[in-house]
């Protein structure tokens, strides 16, 4: 039986047709992005329900402490996506959030009148330091990621506990201006908050448009592969790093603002937190697909979480337990998901052949 068609209108292409003419990239890539909303499904209830049992949950001083918790996190999540996307991950970053904080915080009491750029600049040159140690081990003496940050974890915070000894910065030596960044809003919304979010929508739009953020999405997805590409595998590896060990500084920084007091303790443990916050929010720990966005969600879930726990009196010690099952759940969902986008791809490509 012969089909009419509608004077202008072309005709519609078959089922199969389509699908041959559809690239694999978008199938995955329409699963992860379905993955990050449900993210955001997830928080919502969890915020619904907290503030059914709990109502002064979800008041404007607390709304704005999980914001500026989360920025902290956010803005750290930033800079292991890149490492993660790429088939590493870089487990120094709380080691350097402590000795940077510490020392950048420092010269407020040693320099007397220094500007609040200035101090920011030496938090970003430390933490960069680290990352380029941590950059050419990995990329040019080609010793796996895991083992390099998990040991310059442990010689970045011998370091800090070396230089710091029993001393500590405290709020009285740090100016107000310094200590008012994370209270300052803008409609009710913290300033740093915002600041974060337009940080990570640029960390977004890079990795998605130019070649080199694109590039460490093929390099986590087939390292060798890449590399018979052409793709300078070692010089962006070792560019993660570096960015990655840089944005730590920063927020080392920003976490002596926040805290006012620093000691050879700050930081401790954020290294568990940014990677669950970065994989719970889709990226995927074995690499090549994940979002800057998702990570940012992730540690958004995360902050929203342990705020919870604080309104609802349960023990704080509860969130390093929670962290590692989401972790472990996040990772489990995501080798699922590889498995099953696998099949259907292989599926596909049998079908049309």
């Amino acid at each position: 039986m012969r089909t009419a068609l509608l004077p202008g209108r072309p005709a519609r292409p078959e089922q199969g047709a389509a699908d041959r003419g559809r690239r694999p990239g978008e199938l995955a890539e329409r699963v992860f992005r379905i993955r990050e909303s449900g993210i955001l499904v997830v928080l919502i209830v969890f915020v619904g329900v907290t503030t059914a049992v709990q109502p002064r949950f979800l008041n404007l001083s607390n709304i704005q402490f999980v914001l500026i918790d989360t920025a902290t996190f956010a803005l750290l999540a930033l800079g292991e996506t890149m490492v993660v996307i790429s088939r590493n991950v870089d487990l120094s970053i709380g080691s350097v959030v402590g000795l940077s904080a510490y020392l950048s915080t420092q010269l407020f009491a040693q320099h007397q009148g220094i500007s609040i750029v200035v101090v920011f600049l030496a938090g970003l040159g430390i933490g960069l330091a680290c990352g380029l140690a941590n950059g050419i081990m990995v990329a040019a003496g080609r010793v796996p990621s895991l083992v390099v940050t998990l040991a310059t974890l442990y010689i970045i915070r011998g370091i800090d506990i070396l230089i710091v000894g029993g001393n500590e910065v405290t709020a009285a030596s740090l100016p107000n201006a310094f200590l008012d960044i994370p209270k300052d809003t803008i409609a009710g919304i913290p300033t740093l908050a915002i600041a974060v979010a337009v940080v990570v929508a640029i960390g977004w739009y890079y990795l998605r448009t130019f070649r080199s953020g694109r590039d460490l999405y093929a390099i986590g997805s087939n390292p060798e592969a890449a590399r018979l590409a052409g793709i300078p595998v070692g010089r962006r590896v070792f560019t993660a790093f570096a960015v990655s060990g840089a944005i730590a500084g920063v927020a080392g920084v920003l976490w002596g603002a926040q805290y006012g007091t620093i000691n050879s303790t700050a930081g401790t443990g954020y290294e568990l937190q940014v990677v669950s916050a970065v994989v719970v929010g889709g990226v995927a720990i074995f690499g090549g697909s994940g979002s800057v966005v998702g990570a940012a969600l992730g540690a958004l879930l995360l902050s929203t979480i342990s705020s919870a726990l604080y309104v609802l009196g349960i023990s704080p010690f509860w969130d390093q337990a929670i962290w590692g099952a989401l972790l472990l759940l996040a990772i489990a969902l995501d080798q699922t998901i590889t498995e099953r986008l696998t099949s259907a791809l292989r599926l596909r490509r049998t079908r049309h052949e």
